[in-house]
């Protein structure tokens, strides 16, 4: 097989994409990494497998899988590693690239090991068990770091030429689409013919594509087939990427245009709107990547010949300056939201980018604001000096972030924490289940301490949620019961005779509180002279209606869909007080399913036909009652 392979692609006995002569036995090295790669993630799948459970316990795994502390930095290792080493093979010095792979792997392990000592053994449950963070910021420090070694080794100095850093990665970027895009499709090929020969009676290789021993070591054989075939055929990559970069480079005038539209308007619309989305950081850090990105697709390697259009040039010099107020955003909004509502992970790592965002922006706006008069060769000289500075940054914060030196969850977690004692946050609205389920030991230890607390209140609230089984549960079960408090309306209405009396937690009116208000309407929904009440929040409208014996019972509940894209008119509260607020007779009548029990649709909302969004699809539900005895 290599032989033929090699035969088809006289570049692979020839030169390497590097200009130097290329060894006959590079495919054989990369068959080989792929078999060793392929053999080992097959290794720690058949170690995930289970038996029965025994109760409620977790089933029985075998090692490495049973041990979480060392199956997940295996994990990271054989997935990432291996790619390294194939784009590293006659590319880097083999010292350089065993130094590197050494190094990558050690760090690898040490990320893996935190990400699963840090939890708790209620989240390590199942295999991989590290984080989905954890395993998407590792692969981009390994792409940065990769791309920042192999060009300081190529050019035998600590600091390349940035022309290097742009064609070395960029290539990469585009060679890895490819190997993968060629991997997917040699899938679906195989699975075509599977099918093929499925049809005629023969079904072994649908029944061999079943087995894993075979598709993972064969998938782990195929990528780097198609990293050979890439990697040889430079003159095909180089093309293929002057073509996205030619295309990406045009959409940089249309990010500009919108990016700055946005900018223009927000004095007149206020930052209301952008606030109330909840993910505004995300949003324009992410429009500040996205210029980032198609600047350097202009830019290319600010060589005299890759040259863009003059449009383009004043577009890059513009696009340079609108990220500096786009990071300014993504500060404001992580200011308020950690004022309002102190740190989490997800801010720490917003923080995270914002800062790498800022080094590019500080960089992009220098080069930008030059004189324009200098010579076009040099027109954004700067930026060269920001990409390798800000690749060195973000590849650093990732790994400090995700290490025990900045751990996100224990430093959220002691945030959280210290504005409960200083009355930041009242006890009702301090989330205990936050330390309980979404913040490993450190948040069991903050809660354990809690649990000991001299303010009566915390404790109890503390060893409530320790009590508790899962995220979802009641996270007051066994607290005192109290009065609910309803914005009732019409205002000048009453509510019928015991709903106000005071509720234990497992009633949802329990949660009806100051500092989350519901709103109450009496209403006689069926006709027979005595009123119901229906409830309503953010989210759904319930129906409660008075048995015989006084007791207040949940009856069921209005599932609604979400009409408009503004979403302050989907408040249910709001839909409550509505003037055309009005019982109808049902599109389909109740069914009698005999023992007592009633099935009837569940209410659907049905919007405008110009404010419907998300509704297809939907088919009416139906819920099974039992009335009380």
């Amino acid at each position: 097989m290599t032989e033929s392979i090699q035969t088809a692609m006289p570049e692979a006995t020839g030169r390497d994409s590097l200009g130097r002569a290329a060894s006959p036995l590079l495919f054989p090295i990369r068959l080989a990494i792929g078999a060793v790669q392929g053999l080992a993630l097959w290794a720690l799948y058949k170690a995930t497998e289970t038996g029965p459970y025994v109760d409620d316990m977790l089933p029985p795994r075998d090692w490495p899988a049973s041990e979480p502390t060392l199956f997940a930095p295996l994990v990271l290792v054989f997935l990432f590693v291996p790619v390294l080493l194939l784009a590293g093979v006659s590319r880097m010095r083999p010292r350089t690239l065993a130094i590197w792979a050494v190094a990558a792997t050690a760090a690898l392990a040490l990320l893996g090991w935190h990400d699963v000592a840090r939890q708790s053994a209620e989240t390590l449950r199942y295999p991989p068990f590290f984080t989905a963070p954890l395993f998407l910021f590792s692969a981009a420090a390994l792409f940065i770091g990769h791309h920042l070694i192999l060009p300081a080794d190529l050019e035998r100095r600590w600091v390349a030429a940035f022309p290097t850093y742009f064609d070395t990665a960029w290539k990469a970027g585009v060679q890895l689409g490819l190997s993968i895009g060629f991997t997917g499709a040699f899938w679906l090929l195989l699975l075509l013919g599977s099918e093929l020969f499925k049809i005629i009676g023969l079904p072994f290789l649908s029944n061999l594509i079943a087995e894993e021993w075979f598709t993972i070591p064969l998938t782990c054989l195929v990528f780097p087939v198609a990293v050979h075939l890439t990697d040889v055929r430079d003159g095909l990559i180089r093309g293929v990427r002057t073509v996205v970069l030619m295309l990406l480079s045009w959409l940089l005038l249309v990010m500009t245009v919108l990016v700055a539209g946005f900018l223009v308007a927000l004095p007149f619309t206020g930052l209301d709107g952008l606030w109330n989305t909840g993910s505004a950081t995300a949003l324009v850090l992410s429009a500040a990547a996205a210029l980032i990105i198609l600047i350097n697709t202009a830019y290319q390697d600010g060589r005299p010949d890759n040259l863009p259009p003059a449009v383009l040039r004043i577009a890059v010099r513009v696009a340079a300056v609108l990220i500096t107020p786009l990071v300014i955003l993504a500060f404001w909004g992580l200011a308020l939201r950690i004022g309002q509502h102190g740190l989490t992970p997800d801010r720490i790592i917003a923080l995270a980018c914002a800062v790498v965002g800022l080094a590019h922006a500080v960089g992009y706006v220098y080069a930008a604001l030059r004189p324009f008069w200098q010579r076009d060769a040099a027109w954004m000289t700067p930026l060269e000096r920001t990409n390798i500075s800000g690749a060195i940054l973000a590849a650093a914060l990732i790994l400090v972030l995700f290490s025990p030196l900045a751990d996100p969850t224990r430093l959220s977690v002691n945030d959280q924490v210290a504005r409960l004692e200083r009355g930041a946050v009242t006890v009702e609205g301090f989330d205990f289940r936050f330390l309980r389920f979404e913040s490993g030991k450190a948040g069991l230890a903050a809660l354990d301490e809690l649990s000991r607390s001299t303010t009566p209140s915390i404790a109890q609230r503390a060893k409530n949620v320790i009590a508790a089984s899962d995220r979802f549960e009641d996270a007051v079960t066994g607290a005192q019961a109290r009065r609910p408090v309803f914005a009732v309306w019409p205002s000048a209405a009453a509510l019928p005779e015991g709903f106000l009396t005071p509720v234990d937690s497992e009633d949802s009116r329990y949660h009806c509180t100051a500092d989350d208000e519901c709103a109450a309407r009496p209403i006689d929904l069926d006709d027979d002279g005595i009123e119901e009440v229906l409830v309503a929040n953010t989210n759904i409208i319930r129906i409660w209606t008075r048995q015989p014996d006084g007791v207040w019972v949940d009856a069921g509940a209005y599932r609604t869909l979400m009409c408009g894209t503004d979403s302050g008119q989907n408040d249910h509260r709001i839909w409550l007080r509505s003037s055309d607020l009005r019982p109808v007779a049902p599109s389909f009548p109740d069914l009698d399913l005999g023992g007592g029990r009633r099935a009837s649709p569940e209410g659907v909302l049905r919007c405008p036909a110009d404010e419907a969004i998300g509704t297809v699809g939907v088919r009416p539900q139906v819920k099974l009652r039992t009335p009380p005895r």
